[in-house]
């Protein structure tokens, strides 16, 4: 009997760190989507749109992955000539780092499929 408390006790200790851990990584990933959103609404969606369609002066980022998203995004910041819009794209990320790159890439494919 008392073998089977123990085995009970050790059950809900499991389960209990599991529930932190997993809302643990929950709000560091809403987290993660505030700051991208955040990003997105600072220095994208005025030229890319709020849902990311783009307009007929700039391209949709709508459907890109995120690797696509963040290669793009480090190019301009490099200075890269990509298209007719790049200097207003180098201008737009210049001062943005790696992780805010990241970030970027990971809302826009998540919340623009």
């Amino acid at each position: 009997m008392a073998r089977r408390r123990l085995e009970v006790s050790k059950m809900r200790m499991f389960f209990v760190l599991g529930a932190a851990l997993s809302l643990n990584l929950a709000t560091a990933a809403a987290a993660e989507t505030g700051a991208g959103q955040a990003l997105y609404s600072a220095e994208c969606a005025q030229c890319h749109g709020r849902a990311g369609r783009g307009t007929a002066v700039f391209p949709a980022v709508r459907g890109k992955s995120p690797e696509f998203v963040s290669e793009r995004l480090m190019q301009y910041r490099a200075g890269e000539t990509l298209g007719p819009n790049s200097a207003l794209m180098t201008a737009a990320v210049r001062d943005l780092t790696d992780d805010d790159i990241e970030k970027l890439a990971e809302f826009i494919a998540a919340n623009f499929p």
